[in-house]
């Protein structure tokens, strides 16, 4: 009795999605809420998107070193839940900054603040088969996608709604707390299992990537397609005063992509277990780059259009990179390669904005065309493995995936 007294409670699947769900809607309203925050403070757009690229870009760096100490920690959670903390008491240090520090200064906090990024992402997903059996998993994979949409779409509402009933620095508490929810979640997750016999638990995820092409693959792919919508992120205001009749209803065009991809990624989670996942991606990305070319050449109807369809391709996409990263990568590397993944992903988002603002000062169709480009050219490398087999969407061994 007193043994079964001192085991700690292991979240279920359920509980670790909902741990989530709460952790990246607060990191998706901490973007809208530091840039309104920021533009409040600083009185200038300038100020608010350069704070905003201090939490972004320090993904690439936060991800391989925050996956590496995953991978070794003994408690994986307990370190998941730290990096949360950090991450909610970096938001109200860049609060409590702005306009009192600095403004060098509380950007720096917001640079060690984005260091965390990658956990709430890449993080929670590595966690995930700890908890459930390996025939579990194509589903999960479904509905841990599924969060990512769920949060794209609340988060941004819920920062509005903060800053218009409360103010703007209530949208960052908001966050804050959001992302402090998460902790208990993380803190109760289970031990790491011991490395099996065998395991090829060295050489880090750079080795990885390169003994595995499909992996590879679907890094690349998801960079570039995340570049691309970085890309057409920049150019919402200016096609929002195209085509909805004023730049700041652009924001609506990320709803309705946000909203697309919920629909598909449900819909994906129940009926696209037969479809390999490498197709997935490489698929996904050539109707996202359709889109982007049609949203920069097309009227104000297709430019709606043209974000629903690039919204409900996106959301398949993340469900297959997940089913691809967990049977490509071995147990002992899956923090790693899942937080290097997501860093590179956030990074890319972000240089693809810092690009397509450039671009698009002179020219939003070329921006948009750029981002249809990239998104091409990332699918591209499939092409050439379409006659080797891929990787069904349950996670195994590297035995398994050459059997299917």
């Amino acid at each position: 009795m007193r043994g079964l007294l001192a085991k700690p409670l292991r979240p279920s699947p359920a509980g670790h999605l909902a741990g989530a769900l709460a952790a990246r809607t607060g990191d998706e309203t901490a973007g809208p809420a530091l840039a309104l925050a920021g533009f409040a403070a600083v009185g200038s757009t300038s100020g608010a998107a350069a704070l905003l690229a201090c939490v972004t870009v320090a993904a690439a760096v936060g991800g391989p070193v925050l996956g590496a100490l995953l991978d070794r920690a003994r408690r994986p959670g307990r370190l998941l839940a730290g990096a949360l903390a950090l991450y909610a008491t970096g938001l109200g240090a860049v609060l409590l900054g702005l306009g009192r520090l600095p403004f060098g200064v509380t950007a720096l906090f917001a640079v060690v603040t984005g260091l965390m990024g990658p956990v709430l992402s890449g993080g929670w997903t590595a966690q995930l088969p700890a908890l459930a059996a390996a025939g579990r998993m194509p589903r999960l994979h479904g509905l841990d996608a599924l969060t990512f949409s769920v949060a794209a779409l609340a988060g941004p509402a819920l920062a509005g709604g903060a800053a218009l009933l409360f103010g703007a620095p209530a949208a960052v508490v908001l966050a804050a707390a959001l992302v402090a929810a998460a902790v208990p979640v993380a803190l109760a997750l289970p031990a790491a299992r011991p490395p099996a016999v065998g395991d090829p638990g060295s050489g880090g995820p750079w080795a990885v990537f390169r003994r595995r092409p499909l992996l590879l693959l679907a890094t690349v792919t998801s960079v570039g397609c995340a570049a691309a919508q970085g890309m057409a992120a920049a150019c919402v205001p200016a096609l929002g005063a195209r085509a909805l009749g004023a730049p700041g209803r652009g924001a609506l065009l990320l709803t309705v992509a946000a909203a697309a991809a919920l629909a598909a990624t449900a819909l994906h989670a129940r009926l696209g277990r037969a479809v390999p996942p490498g197709r997935v991606l490489g698929f996904g990305a050539l109707v996202q780059a359709g889109a982007w070319a049609v949203a920069g050449t097309g009227g104000p109807a297709a430019t709606v259009v043209a974000f629903a369809v690039a919204g409900a391709a996106e959301g398949p996409q993340l469900t297959a990179l997940f089913a691809v990263r967990h049977a490509e990568t071995p147990p002992r590397l899956r923090g790693r390669v899942f937080t290097t993944g997501a860093g590179l992903k956030i990074t890319g988002f972000a240089v693809g904005a810092a690009v397509a603002g450039a671009v698009a000062s002179r020219s939003l169709p070329a921006a948009l065309l750029l981002a249809a480009t990239v998104c091409a050219a990332s699918a591209l490398p499939y092409a050439a493995r379409r006659s080797r087999p891929s990787v069904t969407g349950t996670p195994g061994s590297r035995r398994t995936a050459r059997r299917r």
